[in-house]
């Protein structure tokens, strides 16, 4: 059996081409919400965090032989976890990881490394900040000391614990925007005049998820745009096309 943790679009997709080559398949998904939307016949998906130790009773538990890892390209500690937890059970693993979008050239452009670098980035480039980065690191822009006096907007997914979280930590409901992505060039525009941003902050998610209208959105408008670049991670084997990725399979087999 195969172990997919899905993460991402390209990870269902990947998913249900295996399920239709006949491959058995299971699925892994951090969320209630991303283990719905895996909707395949004969794919059993496992939904939840999952650390080291869970990954290898789930791997033992159901006879996995190879983990391919389709998890978010900013998910680190899944993708460690799951290096982890197949050396340790003698599993075949694989990462596939979606393109990078290409970075164009354009003066409002800053690219950091992580997310206090953002925060002081933005900290000086307006006072309206939209995040497009997702739920996770929300509560570093709320504490941050030298965002005190900013406005802070929150595009996250409509999941109920998401928005609850983004109450608890302070957001006023004006300044949340929960919506499924990704989004076209033309509503990111929209989005961005709509909530008066003043500077844009992503990260390098790819064409996948969407990078590519968030970066042409905040060119067209003239706004900054700062980027969050991908983290560094040494991964056992790695490849950039669902191709590779059956290829490994068929051969390890």
């Amino acid at each position: 059996m195969i172990l997919v943790l899905a993460g991402t679009k390209d990870g269902r997709d990947l998913i249900a081409l295996l399920a239709k080559a006949g491959y058995q398949v299971m699925a892994s998904a951090f969320s209630q919400y991303g283990g719905e939307l895996i909707q395949l016949e004969n794919v059993c998906v496992h939904t939840g965090p999952l650390d080291e130790h869970g990954l290898a009773e789930l791997i033992t538990r159901n006879g996995i032989e190879i983990m391919v890892d389709a998890s978010h390209p900013y998910a680190v500690n899944v993708s460690q976890n799951g290096m982890l937890a197949c050396e340790k059970t003698g599993t075949q693993y694989i990462r596939y990881e979606r393109p990078r979008a290409a970075m164009p050239s354009y003066e409002g452009l800053h690219v950091v490394t992580d997310y206090q670098q953002a925060i002081e980035k933005v900290a000086v480039l307006g006072k309206s900040i939209f995040l497009t980065t997702g739920s996770r690191h929300l509560k570093l822009f709320k504490d941050a000391a030298c965002l005190a006096h900013h406005r802070i907007i929150a595009r996250v997914l409509p999941e109920p614990s998401v928005l609850t979280e983004c109450i608890d930590l302070g957001f006023s409901p004006k300044d949340i925007i929960a919506i499924q992505g990704p989004f076209s060039h033309e509503l990111n525009m929209a989005l961005f005049k709509e909530y008066e941003a003043d500077v844009i902050v992503t990260k390098n998610s790819g064409q996948v998820g969407g990078s590519d209208t968030k970066i042409t959105a905040a060119m067209a408008l003239g706004l900054p745009l700062v980027v969050i670049d991908r983290p560094t991670i040494h991964y056992r084997k790695i490849v950039y096309a669902i191709e590779d990725v059956i290829k490994f399979i068929k051969e390890a087999q």
